[in-house]
């Protein structure tokens, strides 16, 4: 009988009323249960409250969500930000020591979005603050107006490394139609990672831990939303469930 893996999720910090919550979106908890086929596990973002190790030990694979807030630009040595930019220091000091324990474990891996530039930043890389204000690139937001079917709907087209992870899920095909959610991205990308994607306009979307003995990938769309009608999305997600399922294998056998 084929084991469900646990996985955990890092969940953001939020004020909801009078109260601090700890939260996750239901696109990600379901991404998890349907599309990778793992149980989640919510990690409330409690830092260095939590033995990493100890978590990371009982887990068979992490996912790194996306989030309204940025990592504190102090984590990658950048200017300070603009004021009004919403940050979430428990959630950076939750995720970026999870990441690496997670790599040095040999535990799955998928970061989307905020998760991707966690991963860079954790990783020794840096981040554009603004994507829309640096020369050659493109306004990669969102339209905050519109439904969210056309927020999440196709933006622009990526190219694939070819002979990569991303374009081995996609059988092969050279360059796919993702979404565009986001203001921030990589800017120097951390060493140790392989390029998976590139943007029309250079931009890096996507990147895979070199030397990881598992499942370490990152994309800066989002493969969570309605993951089902995508064959990349739900390649992805299976991918990253099949990893965990193997790493959960392991870890009942020893």
């Amino acid at each position: 009988m084929m084991l469900k893996p646990l996985i955990g999720i890092p969940a953001c910090t939020r004020q909801l009323g009078e109260h601090p919550f700890h939260v996750c979106g239901d696109k990600y908890v379901r991404a998890v249960s349907d599309g990778a086929g793992g149980v989640p596990l919510l990690i409330p973002a409690l830092g260095n409250a939590l033995d990493m190790d100890d978590l990371v030990g009982r887990l068979d694979g992490l996912l790194v969500t996306g989030s309204p807030s940025n990592v504190e630009p102090h984590r990658y040595g950048g200017e300070p930000s603009e004021p009004g930019t919403l940050h979430d220091p428990d959630r950076d000091a939750t995720s970026l020591p999870l990441i690496l324990a997670a790599l040095e474990m040999g535990v799955p891996l998928l970061g989307i979005c905020r998760g991707f530039q966690e991963l860079n930043v954790a990783l020794g890389g840096s981040l554009h603050q603004k994507l829309h204000e640096v020369p050659g690139l493109n306004d990669h937001r969102e339209d905050k107006t519109a439904p969210l079917p056309e927020q999440y709907g196709p933006a622009h087209r990526v190219r694939l490394t070819p002979g990569g992870l991303l374009s081995g899920l996609a059988n092969g095909a050279e360059s796919v139609s993702v979404n565009s959610l986001h203001g921030q991205g990589l800017h120097r990308v951390a060493e140790g990672l392989s390029v998976e994607a590139v943007a029309e306009d250079g931009l890096v979307e996507a990147v895979r831990v070199t030397a990881a003995p598992s499942f370490a990938l990152a994309v800066q769309w989002h493969p969570e939303w309605r993951f089902w009608e995508d064959p990349l999305s739900a390649a992805l997600l299976r991918a990253f469930g099949s990893a965990a399922v193997e790493h959960a294998q392991r870890r009942v056998r020893r």
